[in-house]
């Protein structure tokens, strides 16, 4: 489909609408191919060709319109995709939303170049997501257990400490019993303010963890069409570490929200027809393009695990962001404001968090033999203690029963010195060990998901004053 007009500069542009630029009389040009678009300072621009029409097409704009008019705008049609240029070294640098290192230091000595818009992992060759993936945080590791290859979002409203929990996992995560140097992290930013994106830089920095990780930056003052790359862009940083080099790879993406905004924006403009709250219709095929590049390859070393982060306007669960996100994904980690409030970090809600891979990462051979009962006894017993939270104001702590108050101290206690964990990292024996500790409070009657045998083991030691 080359030819030799993609050699030539192309004028004919009829109007432009936010991000978009629409151009007449164009031929031999396919969907998403790369455009250089010349601006009348002779500054370039990079953009792709998001539709067709006859001999016509629209282009998006990745570095935005702003300086571009109709007659002297010039366009340059490359017949091919955009694409990352990829290479060892990726690590340990920082990247604009389009890819480029903006830290400083050399361009990537680029090993092949490959299309950013990749396309989901075959059904026919995904593996089982297994194996316990440490996050450091006792809230993921002992209830809601983050397996390689999973995709395990994070749903958190505005103002939340999401971005402070993102930066702790990208520090704190690790592949148990793996070489450090076959764990690697892919961060991207989307749409974050100015001083977000350097406390993610300064973060990593400063503990050392920015070796391990690539970070990628897109700004809210960045074009809103480049929002729409920087997740493809880092995707595809993260199909080379895990398929080419052989890595098992945590990808955090935060914030999705902002994304689903651009692309809502960008939606307006080509004046398609809006869906639920004005997002357009296809936006749970075009999220599933991002979350589907998660997981195993059957006969490949590496993986790709993904933890989204998204802010639900309103707190609502029900918004089509974490409406959809919930359909593709497997579970959910939920902050709770009220939690926040409190002073509790991370401030993650039990009862609605999920995680739907946990039997395949946890368990005897992978963290320890007794930790889904531990697991589901810690939340059974919560659940318990938030009902008699709102017993209590009714009719007193004095009309509760001795297991019920115990039961009411231990929910506190939950809070407080389990998910109530700061900026510190635990690992998973720590966690194991906060838990059977706050059970040995509790009689021997509501302990109904241990064996006798599991008290014995784990609890008499903490009952005895050992």
């Amino acid at each position: 489909m080359i030819s030799v007009e993609h050699n030539l500069l192309h004028t004919g542009l009829t109007s432009v609408q936010g991000p978009l630029v629409f151009v007449r009389n164009v031929q031999d040009v396919g969907l998403y191919d790369r455009v250089e678009v010349i601006a009348p300072d002779d500054s370039v621009r990079a953009g792709r060709v998001v539709s067709i029409a006859a001999q016509n097409a629209v282009v998006e704009i990745f570095q935005g319109t702003d300086g571009l008019s109709l007659s002297e705008t010039r366009l340059r049609f490359l017949a091919e995709p955009v694409q990352l240029a990829v290479g060892p070294g990726m690590l340990g640098r920082v990247y604009d939303g389009v890819g480029q290192p903006m830290d400083g230091g050399p361009p990537i000595a680029a090993e092949r170049k490959l299309r950013v818009d990749g396309s989901a992992i075959n059904p026919v060759r995904r593996d089982v997501p297994r194996e316990f993936i440490e996050t450091g945080v006792s809230s993921v590791d002992a209830m809601n257990v983050l397996v390689r290859g999973q995709k395990l979002p994070i749903f958190s409203g505005s103002g939340l400490s999401h971005d402070r929990l993102a930066s702790n996992i990208a520090r704190f995560a690790k592949l148990r019993g793996a070489k450090q140097q076959d764990f690697a992290i892919v961060f991207a930013a989307i749409g974050v303010t100015f001083d977000t994106a350097e406390h993610f830089r300064r973060e990593m920095d400063e503990f050392g963890a920015l070796q391990r990780i690539a970070l990628f930056l897109n700004l809210a003052s960045d074009p809103s069409a480049e929002r729409l790359l920087t997740p493809r862009v880092a995707l595809t940083a993260a199909e080379y570490l895990a398929f080419e080099e052989g890595r098992h790879v945590l990808v955090i993406l935060t914030d999705i929200t902002n994304y689903c905004e651009a692309l809502r924006e960008v939606s307006s403009s080509h004046g398609e027809i809006p869906s639920r709250k004005g997002y357009p219709g296809y936006m749970y095929s075009d999220l599933a393009t991002l979350y589907e590049r998660a997981g195993r390859i059957r006969g490949r070393e590496g993986s790709i695990t993904q933890v989204p982060i998204l802010t639900m306007p309103n707190d609502d669960i029900t918004h089509p962001v974490a409406d959809l996100s919930g359909y593709i994904t497997e579970g959910q980690i939920v902050l709770d404001r009220d939690l926040d409030r409190r002073g509790v970090f991370p401030p993650v809600a039990l009862l609605p968090s999920l995680s739907r891979l946990m039997s395949k990462g946890s368990g005897k051979g992978m963290t320890d033999e007794d930790h889904p009962a531990l697991a589901s006894q810690l939340y059974s017993s919560y659940a318990q203690a938030q009902h008699l939270k709102v017993l209590s104001s009714v009719v007193g702590e004095e009309g509760l029963s001795k297991s019920d108050r115990a039961l009411l101290q231990f929910g506190e206690r939950m809070e407080n010195d389990f998910l109530n964990q700061g900026d510190v990292r635990r690992t998973l024996e720590d966690t194991f060990e906060i838990g059977w500790r706050l059970l040995a409070a509790l009689p021997n009657e509501v302990l109904v998901r241990l064996s006798d045998q599991q008290i014995e083991q784990h609890l008499a030691s903490f009952r005895h004053g050992g």
